[in-house]
């Protein structure tokens, strides 16, 4: 079967950018790259994406004359899309996939992720395919954290005077977790959801100051617009997102990528929170170890001030 559209040279030129940009990727993300790498993709390119996705124990069997036949598409568009995801060729797709799947049978995880949940699935039903979906999101976090970018960004919050993050919505929630474990070890940091509060902020702040902006998408406007002032008074740039090429992370100077798992009532927005908090966990974390001294003073002079809040032993017995 011969592909439905012409690939041009201009389409190509974007592929072999796409290969820069993925080559030094982990191998064991296979399946993380490709949902990254879907909104990028248009026609023939994406219908492979889409069916690799869909059923990647399939995919890694297939030879590449049927996957080009099950995915509509042909062998040459194949190779480009293996090209496209870091791939010197096909065999190195199924074999990257074969592994991962390989891997997901051993830990027990469920291979029918995107099935979509019924309103008479039981909750048991329900439950292992949230725990499934995560647990793959995680995984595919992981696979494609920058722990280098992730050591930059610890440093420039470690010391910075002042730090803003920004998120809008969903965003917004996961922006004001950070915000909290930042000032729980002393680290002066706002969070700002409203754009003309975030805007005002931002335009305070200078050399030495960081700004966090948190976006799965990437294209939320408010958080572009405050990330965006806060870079053009000097201030270093971070982007929480899911895509490396979206105009937030474009205009960031450290990029942190995570992943999603959609699932029914879970888009991808949705999904991806609980990757989002696992990574600024981590970023806090990093944070805290550089700076150690005054993180445990903090923390502990932070929790002594609430203490006396906590209800007394025995007094709701």
């Amino acid at each position: 079967m011969v592909d439905h559209e012409v690939d041009t040279v201009a389409g190509t030129a974007v592929v072999d950018a796409h290969v820069i940009d993925r080559r030094n990727s982990p191998s064991d993300g296979v399946l993380a790259r490709v949902r990254n790498g879907l909104a990028e993709l248009t026609g023939a390119l994406r219908r492979v994406a889409e069916h690799v996705l869909s059923d990647p124990e399939a995919a890694a069997r297939s030879t590449i004359v049927e996957l080009a036949e099950r995915s509509g598409t042909s062998p040459a568009t194949i190779t480009r899309f293996c090209r496209a995801m870091g791939f010197e060729g096909y065999a190195d797709l199924r074999l990257g996939i074969a592994a991962e799947t390989g891997r997901a049978r051993l830990a027990g995880w469920t291979v029918d992720i995107g099935r979509e949940i019924q309103p008479t699935d039981p909750l048991a039903r329900v439950l292992d395919q949230i725990m499934a979906a995560d647990t793959r999101a995680m995984h595919d976090t992981a696979a494609l954290l920058d722990l280098g970018e992730v050591e930059r960004a610890a440093v420039a919050i470690a010391g910075a005077s002042r730090v803003n993050i920004f998120g809008a919505s969903g965003s917004a929630l996961v922006g004001e977790e950070m915000q909290f474990s930042l000032h729980r070890i002393g680290v002066a940091a706002w969070a700002w959801s409203d754009v003309h509060e975030g805007l005002a902020s931002a335009a305070l702040l200078g050399v030495g100051d960081v700004a966090l902006g948190i976006s799965h998408t990437g294209q939320t406007r408010e958080t572009i617009e405050m990330l965006a002032e806060a870079g053009s008074r000097g201030a270093t740039t971070l982007a929480l997102t899911g895509f490396p090429r979206s105009p937030l992370a474009e205009l960031a100077d450290i990029v942190l990528l995570t992943a999603s798992q959609a699932t029914t009532f879970r888009p991808d927005a949705l999904s991806a929170r609980h990757p989002q908090l696992v990574v600024l966990d981590l970023l806090y974390i990093a944070v805290a170890q550089r700076t150690h001294d005054r993180a445990h003073a903090a923390f502990r002079r932070t929790a002594q001030a609430v203490d006396g809040h906590k209800a007394a032993k025995g007094a709701l017995s």
